[in-house]
């Protein structure tokens, strides 16, 4: 049989799995952010632009709106997170949040400057509007869907209250108005402490996940916990060359990155004890 459960696992199925594996920290907090209909977003004061102009996969440079903060606007939504009245999870208490996925009070109160650094640092960006004025942060949002009328804003993810929420992000220039297609959101994930409860199959219940294991030599305790999938997770590979010449920057991210894409999937037909994929003939 194939159990298969994501994070919003019955508490009597995570119980049975606690149970089973004898684990006492299965779970942890998960964020989502408000998405924002883009038509009722002000682009008189917004405008469109990609960090640097980097252009990403499918992009053109352009993919993000903006939203620019001066100096006053900036401390005063911070202190407006701090002051919201967020969501209360009692039963959860002591249920850690994913780093990966803070939500944004949660960050406000490690400092008033932290979201500067953060999700709303203004590095890169230029307002199409006012060029001369350097904006003190910048709120992004990034499209959500392939007709473009639903746009994220990132790094967003919040515990507020929903009715706190609209109030507070209207006050971000070019929000006056928004109108939200969703509101953010918490909900805790449940998780299994893979490297000492998966066989070398990965089988656990058929059971399949990921994390991040702190090394016996780091100093603290030995934790795990689940992260997002990237190339950074897997030993690293010697980027190819062309023509014998070395290559640099961007190609060689890419070169690298097909190169460990490569070696996953013959790595996997291994595992499955497939033939190795022979090039056609020409």
């Amino acid at each position: 049989a194939i159990i298969a459960t994501g994070p919003l696992t019955a508490p009597s199925l995570a119980q049975s799995i606690a149970d089973a594996t004898g684990a006492d920290a299965l779970a942890f907090f998960d964020a989502i952010a408000p998405i924002v209909h883009f038509d009722t977003i002000n682009m008189d004061t917004a405008w469109f632009q990609s960090r640097y102009d980097k252009v990403g996969p499918g992009g053109n440079g352009k993919d993000y709106i903006n939203c620019p903060m001066d100096k006053d606007q900036y401390f005063a939504f911070v202190q407006a997170l701090l002051e919201g009245q967020k969501t209360e999870f009692k039963e959860w208490e002591g249920t850690p949040y994913f780093d990966g996925c803070l939500p944004i009070e949660v960050m406000a109160e490690r400092g008033v400057e932290t979201l500067r650094y953060g999700p709303m640092k203004p590095m890169g960006l230029t307002n199409a509007h006012n060029p001369s004025v350097k904006a003190y942060a910048v709120v992004q949002l990034r499209q959500d869907n392939a007709l473009g009328t639903l746009y994220n804003m990132v790094g967003f993810q919040t515990k507020l209250k929903h009715a706190e929420q609209v109030r507070i992000f209207r006050t971000i220039p070019g929000l006056e108005n928004a109108e939200f297609a969703r509101l953010g959101g918490l909900h805790r994930n449940t998780y299994i402490n893979s490297p000492t409860l998966l066989d070398p199959s990965l089988q656990l219940l058929n059971h399949i996940t990921g994390g991040h294991i702190v090394s016996e030599d780091e100093p603290g305790k030995r934790s795990f916990q689940p992260m997002n999938v990237n190339f950074g997770l897997f030993p690293p590979v010697e980027a190819p060359k062309t023509d014998g010449k070395r290559l640099r920057g961007k190609d060689k991210t890419v070169a690298k990155r097909h190169a460990i894409t490569a070696r996953a999937l013959a790595d996997c037909r291994e595992w499955l004890g497939q033939a190795p994929r022979t090039e056609a003939a020409a």
